[in-house]
């Protein structure tokens, strides 16, 4: 029950983390960002041509009218005026036209039509390199946003061809990002680890999203192991209540059910466990870990709060915890609750069964005729059984031999029904001689 839980849980976490962590960075477009441009080193090979003020007026001209005005219609229609004498400009120009578009559509959220322009400035050749980098990093961004996983990846490796540096751990988890919306899980994998190895060599703390991303790779490609090594590292970075609760699932799907029970424990201490499903699952792990009466308290208290509803599934817990603690007092009146909520006679059995151990014989034979009413037991012969060892001890020996004589019918309980029959029938008989004797004097 524990794994199902936990494999809904953690089926629930896969899915929604992949869209949450992609951030597209502002695109304004300055006259300070042109001049850096300018002034960025490039390789000695590309030689690029000068962006002529004039044009960059003209630019300018459209981004206020979409700034400051709002008027996002002025601004492309100003923008296609310098479009159509685009023969007359160059590379450079026509890059930095079509980024204006392109930050223009994008601040309208019509992301195709951005698409369409920023693809435009990387086909104009020759570009300044950092901005040739700094927009198809933006291309792979929106691409993820958009759901073309593909192009992502794509833009990123022309990006990689340009680099001659050290690869930034940010591209390294938008790839990652991508192979895994694209179920590429493997390459998904080595890119997120790399991104994190060496911001971890660096001394830097891992974000909480790369670790997220990594915990579902690992977890789409079947390795528990890595699954829960990572939730460790949430744990202790982040210390959220969800990781508590994820980390106990997972060292319960590797079996390791000691480590589950103590960081369950832990976050129960530290008010984590809240829910109706975290605290069920916290005491089905007492219960089976031997400290019922741990468990028991905890849905007692849960259900007094409200947090933890009184039906027969909790019930019929609550009263099989206090019976494992030896809490018969504590136990029966549970058990006759969810046993009102049964159509079936199995939980009236149990509390016979219960009733009977306690030597309440009379409430015994009530509960066993309840669970005789309802019907459709595992062990129908256990209630005669039962209705006949409480007849005994009440010294009703003739209506206990023929409550054996029913249990003796059914093949589970037959061997036992024997055996009491006879001794009953022993009883009797001497019962009968003494009062015989009695007589006689």
């Amino acid at each position: 029950m524990m794994k199902k839980q936990t494999n809904k849980l953690l089926s629930a976490i896969t899915f929604a983390i992949a869209s949450a962590t992609v951030t597209v960075p502002s695109m304004v477009v300055s006259t300070e960002a042109v001049a850096q441009e300018q002034r960025a080193s490039d390789r000695p090979t590309r030689r690029v041509p000068t962006l002529r003020s004039k044009v960059y007026e003209q630019l300018s001209r459209a981004q206020t009218a979409a700034d400051e005005a709002g008027n996002v219609e002025e601004a492309i229609a100003i923008l296609k005026e310098v479009e159509e004498k685009s023969s007359s400009m160059n590379s450079y120009e026509k890059a930095m036209m079509y980024n204006f578009f392109g930050f223009i559509y994008y601040n309208n959220e019509d992301y195709d039509m951005a698409l369409e322009s920023f693809e435009k400035v990387v086909d104009q050749q020759p570009i300044p390199e950092r901005f040739e980098m700094t927009t198809l990093f933006s291309l792979a961004q929106l691409h993820l946003m958009q759901g073309n996983y593909s192009r992502t990846i794509e833009f990123l490796e022309r990006w990689e061809a340009i680099n001659t540096g050290v690869i930034p751990p940010k591209n390294k988890v938008l790839k990652a990002q991508a192979y895994y919306q694209n179920k590429q899980y493997a390459e998904a994998r080595d890119w997120i680890t790399q991104a994190i190895v060496e911001h971890e060599a660096e001394g830097m703390l891992p974000d909480e999203g790369w670790l997220i991303l990594q915990r579902a790779i690992f977890y789409e490609l079947k390795q528990p192991e890595q699954v829960k090594d990572v939730l460790v590292k949430l744990v202790k970075l982040y210390s959220e209540p969800k990781y508590w609760i994820q980390l106990a699932g997972m060292y319960g799907e590797l079996g390791e059910e000691r480590k589950q029970l103590a960081i369950m424990e832990s976050a129960y201490q530290q008010g984590y466990v809240e829910s109706a499903a975290d605290i069920f699952n916290l005491a089905q792990l007492y219960y089976y870990h031997r400290a019922p009466f741990k468990g028991a308290l905890l849905m007692e208290q849960a259900m007094n709060d409200g947090v933890l509803e009184s039906n027969l599934r909790n019930l019929k817990f609550l009263g099989q915890s206090w019976t494992l603690a030896k809490e018969q007092d504590k136990a029966i009146p549970v058990m006759m609750q969810a046993a009102e909520l049964s159509e079936d006679g199995e939980i009236d059995a149990q509390v016979a069964q219960i009733l009977l151990n306690e030597e309440r014989f009379e409430e015994a034979i009530e509960a066993a005729d309840r669970a005789i009413e309802k019907g459709e037991m595992r062990n129908p012969g256990l209630v005669y059984l039962i209705k006949g060892m409480s007849l005994y001890n009440m010294k009703q020996y003739a209506l206990a031999l023929n409550q054996l004589a029913e249990a003796e019918a059914h093949d589970k309980s037959r061997a036992m029904a024997r055996q009491w029959k006879q001794f009953v029938q022993s009883e009797k008989d001497q019962a009968e001689r003494l009062a015989a004797e009695l007589d006689a004097e």
